[in-house]
């Protein structure tokens, strides 16, 4: 990474949360751009593109402006970018976010894929059943520090990966005061 960190981010593919795309292109035009800027060939860029849209299920928006997609429909295209140029690590944080449930189940696919093939994940979400679904190691972080890192077994020693964290961040869980009118 340091000795040359031009070649380390060229094997790195980010989805941040709240995604700043060009707006003014659609999800075609926002991958050939972005494979043509990483200097990608053409006609690769064209191949993936057509093979990512069609497996996110965007290929039927072809003409829409990314302006005028869908929450879900962003993260999506936000993920094609990312692995276009297929990298070996993957920065994605919360990318289940505001995804529907097939979507996200296509989504959990490409990344185990994606993993089986030699790539590595690191995603952060606030959503502790699907770490537990999807992460052999966990680190939990609170106020910009980590409080415990290891494997999901080790973090969850036989509780569940929700309770840990709660427990961790030494927060306390509201709702078992007031609001007493809801149940009326």
């Amino acid at each position: 990474m340091w000795s040359d960190p031009v070649a380390a981010k060229s094997r790195i593919g980010v989805l941040p949360d709240g995604l700043a795309l060009p707006e003014r292109l659609t999800g075609r035009e926002l991958l050939t751009y972005t494979g043509l800027l990483r200097g990608m060939p053409k006609n690769e860029v064209v191949a993936r593109a057509d093979e990512l849209l069609a497996v996110l299920e965007l290929d039927r928006a072809h003409s829409t402006m990314v302006l005028d997609y869908s929450t879900g429909m962003r993260k999506k295209i936000g993920l094609a970018v990312a692995l276009l140029h297929a990298p070996r690590l993957l920065v994605l944080d919360e990318p289940f976010e505001a995804v529907d449930p097939v979507s996200a189940s296509t989504i959990r696919t490409i990344l185990r894929r994606f993993v089986v093939a030699g790539g590595s994940v690191v995603f952060s979400s606030h959503v502790m059943a699907l770490v537990e679904q999807l992460c052999d190691r966990v680190a939990v972080i609170a106020n910009g520090r980590v409080r415990a890192a290891g494997t999901l077994a080790d973090i969850r020693q036989g509780s569940s990966l929700e309770a840990v964290f709660v427990d961790l961040v030494g927060a306390r869980v509201g709702g078992t005061e007031g609001l007493a009118w809801l149940a009326s």
